[in-house]
């Protein structure tokens, strides 16, 4: 008899082990939204090196949280790098993934709304808002070595989808690949100007 046909399940346990998944993954969740709120405010104030966001509109974490850029600033004050990249509004990957989701030019207008919850960080030294206007197949919210990968499925808004949620192991695991992605997208990202052609001045709900 082959070992995996008498033991199954040690032989299950094997592969996890030697893939990462068995250091990497923390947890997953059928979808973004049913994340525990807590455990986003516990991310962020725990954050002692970086926080790190990519996402095309990323309305809920603002909405979520209507102290959210309080706490970014007092994060920032406290030596912690704060970074978060949106799509362009006025880019083509927004249009298309508009398009994909059946909601034409609202992904756009969700974006500058949600970045007017912001605008207070660009004074504060620590801050950094970007724009990309790549093709986004993942958004992705680091906090230190605590990753939260939310795959996207194509016509599906990125709340409907799943999550992982990832902890940094080494430096050729899950992590570090996502953290590869997040920092090719921000060196190709341009800085947020509030005055640009577009941006709205107040948010919405």
């Amino acid at each position: 008899m082959e070992e995996t046909f008498l033991w199954p399940a040690q032989a299950r346990r094997a592969v996890r082990s030697s893939d990462g998944l068995g250091t990497e993954l923390v947890g997953t969740y059928q979808n973004r939204a049913s994340v525990p709120r807590d455990m986003w405010l516990s991310l962020l104030r725990e954050a002692r090196e970086e926080i790190g966001v990519l996402v095309f509109s990323g309305t809920f974490f603002a909405q979520s949280n209507p102290h959210v850029a309080k706490m970014l600033a007092e994060r920032a004050a406290d030596g912690v790098r704060v970074r978060l990249c949106f799509g362009d509004p006025e880019g083509q990957a927004v249009a298309i993934r508009g398009r994909e989701e059946g909601i034409g030019d609202t992904l756009a207008a969700k974006i500058r709304a949600s970045l007017t919850y912001y605008r207070p960080l660009l004074s504060e030294a620590g801050c950094e808002v970007r724009l990309h206007d790549t093709t986004l197949y993942t958004s992705l919210f680091r906090y230190d070595d605590n990753l939260l990968v939310n795959p996207h499925v194509w016509g599906q808004p990125a709340s409907a989808n799943s999550l992982l949620h990832l902890n940094k192991a080494d430096g050729t695991g899950w992590f570090a690949n996502y953290a590869q992605s997040f920092e090719a997208v921000w060196a190709g990202a341009r800085p947020w100007t509030p005055d640009q052609k577009g941006t709205a001045s107040h948010g919405q709900d």
